[in-house]
């Protein structure tokens, strides 16, 4: 008897051990990974963070338009693919899937884009290097955007992809501020530096909380949240990064269970694609940029009790599922079985999100080295609209 408990304690200490080098090989891997990405993406890093440091901050009130139904702190934007109509040229616009109207008002959106660019190349200088002079820039832009009462941005999207002669605003206007996240995971970032001072700080958060409740309550927000496709996600994944920002870790715990019971299964199909996205006229760039919105919700959200890069429905559909899917597919454009996309098939796919972070969580060498080749700096609007993570080091 005794015989046989020492030999089964044996083998449960072998088998132990087994584990807890596995576990540590993997975090090795992952440790290799992120460095390998910080030493490819300090030159690019340093160089964007140099020009972020003799930027003034401009904000949505240096602009406006006469189509805009809000005020002078309300973001304005119109919706992408409508156009005025041939048969009735002053008349209310209609809608072209897919065709991006270039007469649209824009301004805020790229004033919102610039201040996500800023702020994620300080953010990521800050991590890099530990100096704050870059936080001290930073500081500026959350002044202007957040606090100052002359230039700072409402905390509601009421007026965004309107529509001329149709919407004022709609809730599709939402997934606007995706370009805000990089904005709250630098403030995240460097909230600890000393030269963050804390009445800073603390109206940067009470901004994004107001922001997070108003997305919650609002009829848009509620509406946006609802919606089948890559805008509940995006709803999802924004909400996600504000609410880590503020803590919010009831918020944080209700979008861990919608991810669960409600995006994943209800948007990926069981071969890991997305349908919504492939009937699109773009089911290309769609699919990626749903597939980098999922990827993003389990990067910010996973934790040790409940990690999502692991979860799996019960018939089987899981975000490793639809990275698997995709992938071939960025690795080879040639192999993708659809039609071309009717607009900027050709500048996709860049260094998406999603194939760094999965390379990370997974181990995948090969996706990894995809993501190392591919541009990450693309300059077509189009692309940097649909691409809100473009500085993955502030997020790992």
């Amino acid at each position: 008897m005794k015989r046989i408990i020492s030999t089964l304690f044996l083998a449960a200490c072998c088998l132990l051990a087994t584990v807890l080098t596995s576990a540590a090989q993997q975090t090795t891997k992952k440790g290799s990974l992120e460095k390998e990405a910080t030493a490819l993406l300090k030159k690019q890093i340093l160089t964007e963070a140099a020009w972020a440091m003799k930027q003034a901050p401009i904000t949505i009130t240096t602009s406006s338009s006469p189509r805009s139904a809000g005020g002078k702190h309300d973001f304005f934007s119109e919706a992408d693919y409508f156009w005025p109509d041939p048969q009735n040229p002053d008349g209310p616009y209609i809608n072209r899937d897919g065709m991006t109207n270039p007469d649209n008002f824009v301004a805020h959106r790229k004033a919102m884009i610039r201040f996500s660019k800023i702020i994620g190349a300080l953010a990521s200088a800050y991590k890099v290097t530990g100096d704050e002079k870059y936080v001290q820039q930073a500081v500026k832009h959350f002044q202007a955007w957040f606090i100052n009462s002359a230039t700072l941005m409402n905390p509601n999207l009421l007026f965004a992809q309107a529509v001329k002669g149709r919407f004022t605003g709609r809730n599709y206007g939402i997934i606007d501020t995706i370009h805000l996240m990089e904005v709250a995971q630098g403030a995240l970032v460097m909230q600890k530096a000393k030269a963050f001072d804390p009445e800073t700080a603390k109206g940067v958060k009470k901004w994004f909380s107001d922001y997070t409740l108003w997305l919650n309550t609002s009829k848009p927000g509620i509406q946006e949240k609802t919606v089948k496709n890559n805008h509940a996600t995006c709803w999802a994944m924004q909400v996600a990064s504000f609410a880590k920002l503020c803590g919010d870790e009831s918020m944080l715990d209700s979008l861990r269970n919608s991810y669960k019971a409600i995006l994943l299964p209800n948007q990926m199909g069981n071969d890991g694609r997305f349908p919504l996205e492939m009937a699109r006229t773009k089911p290309y760039g769609y699919s990626i940029f749903n597939l980098d919105a999922m990827t993003m919700l389990c990067q910010i959200l996973s934790t040790p009790k409940d990690n999502l890069w692991n979860f799996e429905t019960a018939d089987g559909k899981s975000i490793k599922k639809g990275l698997t899917y995709l992938y071939p597919f960025i690795a080879d454009k040639s192999k993708w079985t659809l039609a071309p996309d009717v607009m900027y098939w050709e500048n996709w796919p860049v260094a998406q999100p999603f194939l760094l972070f999965g390379a990370v969580q997974f181990n995948q060498g090969n996706w990894y080295a995809t993501w190392a080749k591919l541009d990450h700096q693309p300059q077509v609007e189009e692309v940097i609209r649909n691409l809100p993570i473009r500085n993955p080091l502030i997020w790992l």
